[in-house]
């Protein structure tokens, strides 16, 4: 898939010294206007995109590691297959400190897109045609957002973000107008709530207790939170299992639940919630650390720690309807095999092209690849720092 000599390289190859040089001028002409970050600068990539009849191209956001105030935005455009790193910053030239400290989820409504900025304690928004930025919402340690008929929930773990088995402080939900970008309501769930769906007039949130645990199982938190949308109040709890992580509605709007297990000799696992009993039917032991819904298919990855601290990368293929798992991997061609560290998952409603990204090493700039709906490699391109979250944008 790439020579994993040369991607450990700091700095990119360019065709001649002129290259170089015409480079090193443009970084000092930008970093003059920004003398408190690094800044880094666009670039573009052109590939075989395809068709798509639904959706002008999808958003990446780039997590970039804690403390380094490097999350990034790329842009892919399925109608020219052009890809382009790093967005923002080129067209946000403005704003301080650019995106922020990392992005943890990523979602188009309406005319508007949305990071969340996780230590950074914003949302950040942004036109979606034009990546511009428009306003941002401050929401303390804030994680992933969900939206319905003209609001935005978002799932904040509240308190400072601090690994502490005594840790007092329970997360809530935001509820913001996106209208005005106003937080108009709070409503208290588990300690450092993630993941967070809607269903049948009901916002189901994943608690994990992620804090807290560090490895000690009965630490973590092991429930849903089911909060009632028209009086936005927690109103029970659905039993799970430790340390809670991703949840999304499937298209009978029932619920895909994933635990992270205790990262050690308690597994991770995926669970099926039926949205009418409101209780766990279905346990899947398989471990899970992200999916994507795509008709009946949920394609899933793991790239879960053993006890002896090795991480295990696996695929899986389950379908919603049967709840059964139908295959061990989508990836039909063998390069599955090559990855480093899988770390974000979408399924092109339309063409059914599965893109994977792959974090690598956490600190050098990680890699799109996108397999063809047979699970064969089409392209790759390489993104930002920890490229993790996808957002479709619609055509119209």
């Amino acid at each position: 898939m790439r020579n994993k000599l040369n991607r450990r390289c700091a700095l990119p190859c360019w065709g001649s010294w002129r290259g170089l040089l015409l480079s090193f001028s443009l970084l000092i002409l930008f970093s003059s206007c920004r003398k408190d970050v690094e800044l880094l600068l666009s670039d573009v990539t052109t590939v075989d995109a395809g068709s798509s009849v639904n959706y002008a191209g999808l958003y990446l956001l780039n997590e970039g590691n804690m403390g380094s105030n490097k999350s990034t935005l790329d842009y892919f455009d399925f109608s020219t297959g052009t890809y382009k790193r790093n967005i923002y910053a080129e067209i946000n030239p403005n704003v301080p400190k650019e995106l922020g400290d990392v992005g943890n989820d990523l979602q188009v409504y309406g005319s508007r897109l949305y990071a969340v900025i996780n230590a950074s304690n914003k949302i950040e928004v942004m036109d979606a045609r034009s990546a511009r930025r428009i306003a941002q919402v401050d929401v303390p340690n804030c994680r992933y957002i969900a939206f319905h008929e003209g609001y935005a929930y978002v799932t904040s773990y509240a308190g400072p973000i601090e690994i502490n088995p005594d840790y007092t402080q329970r997360g809530f939900v935001a509820k913001i107008d996106t209208a005005t970008l106003q937080i108009t309501d709070k409503c208290v769930v588990g300690f450092q709530p993630d993941g967070i769906a809607v269903s049948k007039g009901k916002i189901y949130v994943a608690n994990s207790g992620g804090y807290m645990g560090a490895g000690n199982l009965e630490k973590y938190e092991k429930t849903v939170s089911v909060i009632d949308i028209a009086t936005f109040r927690e109103e029970k709890r659905i039993d799970v299992d430790y340390n809670l992580h991703r949840i999304k509605a499937d298209k009978r709007e029932n619920l895909w639940v994933t635990s992270r297990g205790n990262h050690s000799d308690y597994p991770s696992r995926l669970f099926f919630i039926d949205a009418q009993k409101q209780a766990v039917t279905d346990t899947f032991n398989i471990p899970v650390s992200n999916f994507w819904l795509d008709g009946d298919s949920l394609y899933a990855y793991s790239a879960e720690r053993n006890t002896a601290h090795k991480e295990k990368i696996s695929f899986s293929l389950v379908n919603t309807e049967t709840k059964e798992i139908i295959g061990d991997r989508f990836i039909t061609d063998g390069t599955d095999a090559q990855f480093e560290m899988p770390y974000g998952i979408m399924v092109h409603p339309d063409t059914k092209d599965i893109y994977i990204t792959d974090a690598g090493d956490y600190v050098n700039p990680g890699y799109l690849y996108c397999f063809d709906k047979h699970g064969k490699r089409k392209w790759s391109v390489q993104t930002g720092d920890i490229p993790a979250h996808f957002a479709l944008l619609p055509k119209k």
